[in-house]
This record gives structure tokens, sequence and C-alpha cells, in this order.
């Protein structure tokens, strides 16, 4: 497979490296972490031709044998080399016992740039912040956007390739299966989503009840958008011969969400200027993956697609998004970065005028002055705008850097 310089990233690694920390790129099994950090090598080595790049990915058998940070130690020391600039980048750190005691040793001692990934929030926030604190930098790595789903399918920019990207998702290995094949494409999405749940839910959590990790999982799919309770899900499961309690579910919830395989997202009391603690929304950082589990049927989805779109396309340029939340009615995106703030409400179509009352409506609802927006297919989306708030169709949305 051709290897593509995703370069937003690979420009981030590179600008932070001698800068003193250990990076860490985060991100869902299979978005693409291994083909960065490859770049990032490449790209070091093409500016330096006398480094020494130690690379470890621990999904290759050859680099089986190191299983611990001891082990981690001996291979290390023994390809350290004098008098030149050493790099150690290590994908999927995690199967390593204790590599955080290697590592804080290797920093200490400035004997090399470290650049690491990872595929379980809930490992790695504790290893790191326990033993590397002020240490290293975290860098979320998300599947492609749409104008790298463009880039590896090449295709056209035009309402067909949207389509394709909200039907398949953007994990970067589909462009070498090709889309027009979609046996094989549904085949590969569901064994990713099997590893992710396999080795990252199942395994390192000790999950026992895997029934209800499934049905959790197409609870999800099939509600995004909606405000979930962990009350009123163990009330819905119990309906389907399923008991649990809502602890159990906060637990299980909280799996998916360590794996990278959903976003957990707070509900903002936009007057009170708080956050709930109750009610999230939960949005899947791959649509592919979600629609692996449900099956994809864009007349029926669009509008839980195209949210999760957005949401993607926000948190991809950096923001904090939150759920908004108004006296008598929501705001389905607050997005937040340093001064900045958007206010953001997906609709499919703008055409009637109940539709145009609730969109329009709750953001007119806002008594400040921060940017409101409102994402639609409609075909007029982005032909003036309404009471001074902006319309924009998805497609010119998803490209342009919000």
């Amino acid at each position: 497979m051709e290897l593509i310089d995703r370069t937003s990233y690979t420009d981030k690694v590179i600008d932070y490296l001698g800068k003193g920390s250990i990076i860490v790129l985060t991100g869902q099994r299979r978005v693409g972490k291994s083909c960065i950090l490859q770049c990032v090598r490449r790209r070091i080595e093409a500016a330096d031709s006398h480094s020494n790049v130690i690379y470890i990915n621990k999904e290759y058998s050859e680099f089986a044998q190191i299983r611990t940070s001891d082990d981690l130690d001996s291979f290390v020391s023994s390809r350290l080399k004098a008098g030149r600039r050493n790099y150690l980048l290590i994908d999927e750190v995690q199967e390593i016992d204790h590599f955080e005691n290697s590592l804080r040793s290797l920093q200490a001692k400035d004997e090399c740039e470290i650049v690491i990934t990872g595929s379980n929030a809930k490992m790695l926030s504790s290893e790191l912040a326990t033993y590397l604190s002020g240490r290293y930098i975290e860098m979320h790595i998300h599947s492609l956007d749409y104008d790298e789903f463009l880039l590896f399918h090449h295709l056209d920019d035009n309402d067909d390739a949207v389509r394709l990207y909200l039907s398949f998702g953007g994990l970067p290995q589909l462009a070498m299966i090709g889309l027009d094949n979609r046996q094989m494409t549904d085949d590969y999405l569901r064994d990713v989503y099997t590893t992710v749940v396999m080795k990252d839910v199942i395994s390192r959590e000790n999950i026992r009840n895997v029934r209800l990790l499934q049905d959790l999982a197409a609870f999800l799919s099939d509600n995004i958008g909606k405000n979930i309770s962990a009350n009123s899900l163990a009330k819905y499961l119990k309906s389907q011969s399923v008991n649990v309690s809502p602890a159990v579910i906060i637990n299980y919830l909280s799996f998916f969400v360590n794996a990278y395989v959903v976003d957990r997202v707070a509900r903002y009391d936009i007057h009170g200027k708080r956050l709930f603690e109750t009610n999230e929304k939960y949005y899947f950082e791959d649509l592919g993956i979600r629609n692996s589990l449900v099956g994809t049927n864009l007349r029926r989805d669009i509008e839980k697609l195209m949210e999760n779109a957005v949401y993607l396309r926000l948190v991809r340029d950096g923001f904090a998004v939150n759920v908004g939340q108004l006296q008598n009615g929501e705001i389905d995106f607050v997005a937040n970065k340093g001064s900045e703030r958007l206010y953001v409400q997906v609709a499919y179509m703008l055409q009637s005028p109940d539709t145009e009352q609730r969109e329009f409506g709750n953001l007119m609802a806002i008594n400040d002055n921060y940017p409101k927006l409102v994402v639609s297919m409609d075909p007029m989306a982005g032909y003036g705008d309404y009471n001074g708030i902006e319309t924009i169709q998805l497609r010119n949305f998803l490209k342009t850097k919000a």
C-alpha cells in the first residue's frame, strides 16, 4: 500500500521533536497511527542521514520477545549509538508491560527522542499520568477526514463522494481494498471492530458478559445524537430480558470510550455556563465502524451520520465539543477552542417552517455574539443567511477548516 503522508499530523510530530517531551499518538486501532509513525521515521531519516531510528512495532512477530520493560531496556540499549541523534519509535506500546519505567529512564538520561502510539486510553492515561506527568504531549489520531478520504480513494469532491464517506468512514486501509466490493469492505470493518473489542475491551477489561457488550454497541450505533442515561438504558435492556445495573452499564460504556470506539460528549448549560454530568451523547470515532454494527442505510440514518460527521470535523479541528442545553431546546454542538466559540446545528433539509423554527430558533435564543451555523444537505444552504445565522452544505463544511 502506498504510504501517504498525513501532514497535518506528521508536521506536528516533527515540530515537537527536540522539545524534551515524549510524543504519544493515541487513537482507535487501524486509524493510521502506524503509517504516521512510519512517515515520521521517513522524514527524520530524510532530514538527517546520520540519525539512528530504533523502531518497534508490537504487532509484528519479530518484536514478540519484547514483553516487559526489562526486555525493552535491553533491546534499546544495544541499539543506541553514541555521537548520533537517536530516536525511539514504538507502535502499540501498551503491549509492553510497565513500558513507562523504560521511557522515564530514557527520557531522564536524554538518550533519545521518543514517539509512541497506543490504543487504550485508560491504560495510557494511568501509566503516563503516574510516571510521566508533565513529560509527554498527546496527539489524538482520527480516521481520515473528508479531504483525506478524497485523497486516499482518488475521488473528486462531489455529493456522491460525501455519500461514500458517510457510508464507509475513514479507515485508511479501505483505500487498498477499494470501495467497489461491498462484501470485502463490510468484512474488513467487522474484523477491525472485532479486533478492537477483543484486544482493547474484552481481554484488557476481563469482560465476562460479552452479550451485554454487544447489546450496548448496537444500542449506541442506533442512537447517535440522542441523550443516553444509564438508568433508562438499564430499563430498556430489562425489556429485552437483559438484567443489569446502571453502574455496570456506566463501566461498560467507559470501556468503549477507552478503546476509542466512541466519544462521550457532555451537555453544557449555555445560560448557566456549567456542565451536566448525566444524559451524555455518544459519537463514533469512525462512521464505517458504526455502520458495520447496524448496517448502512443512508435514507434511514442520514441525520445521525451527518451529525456524527460534523462532530468529527470539529474535534479534528481542535475544538472541545459539548452538546448545548437551553431552557426549552438544544444546540447540537457548542465548540470551543481558546477564545473561539462556535454554535452548530445539523439538519438534513431546511425546507419546512417547523425545521427552520427548530434549528434557527434555538440558535437565535442564545444571547451572545459568537458565530452560529446550520449545516445541511439542502441545496440552497450557503446561499444567504437566516437572520444573521450562516448556513452551509455538509460537503463544504467537511472541506472547510472550522
